[in-house]
């Protein structure tokens, strides 16, 4: 300063620390109702970290339920399926067999049926072999009536026989080969013969 005075310096009051500390009891209480609240939130931590993870176990539990009900259903439908396959192989080789049953029977029944027509063309010539037969029976027998009538000189009686075989279309079934061996007529040609003799 100019009068060479210096100024008191300011002096700041001493903190009273009394005022500042808070007694012990207090701050005890204080310190335990801080601990009791960190505790209360670490317990609602770790109830809603636990609730977490039961929800999370409760969801995976329901997702593997659920995927092991679909899986079982997809291998129940797998089996069926492989059943149906299974059914359809066998449908379709049992009618394999019917068909080759059927083509078996179809050859038999061809068979058959040629056997039959051949036993119809043997039964046709068996009978007309009899029906020829008979006719030429039937002319033979004509045939020794004319020869015994002309024998005895009944060219009249004869003559009639002679007509009777003709009307009966018989006279050509007449054997024409004799079977005596004795260089004799036939009884074709001696039927010519004696129609020559006796019919003008």
């Amino acid at each position: 300063m100019a009068d060479g005075r210096e100024m008191p310096r300011a002096t700041r009051p001493t903190p009273d620390p009394s005022r500042d500390r808070c007694p012990p009891s207090d701050f005890n209480r204080e310190r335990r109702s801080g601990r009791a609240q960190q505790r209360r939130r670490r317990n609602s931590v770790l109830r809603y970290i636990v609730v977490l993870f039961a929800a999370a176990f409760i969801l995976l539990l329901i997702t593997f339920l659920m995927e092991r009900r679909q899986s079982q259903q997809q291998i129940d439908t797998l089996k069926q399926s492989a059943s149906a396959v299974q059914t359809l192989q066998g449908l379709m080789t049992s009618n394999q067999e019917l068909q080759d049953q059927v083509k078996d029977l179809q050859s038999q029944v061809e068979d058959l049926r040629q056997k039959n027509s051949r036993l119809e063309q043997d039964k046709a010539a068996a009978q007309q072999e009899t029906a020829e037969q008979e006719k030429s029976i039937q002319a033979m027998d004509w045939f020794w009536q004319i020869d015994e009538a002309y024998v005895r000189g009944k060219y009249t009686l004869c003559r009639k026989l002679i007509q009777s075989l003709e009307d009966a279309n018989l006279q050509d079934t007449l054997p024409k080969v004799s079977i005596t061996d004795n260089d004799r007529f036939s009884p074709y040609d001696r039927y010519l013969e004696i129609r020559g003799r006796v019919v003008k």
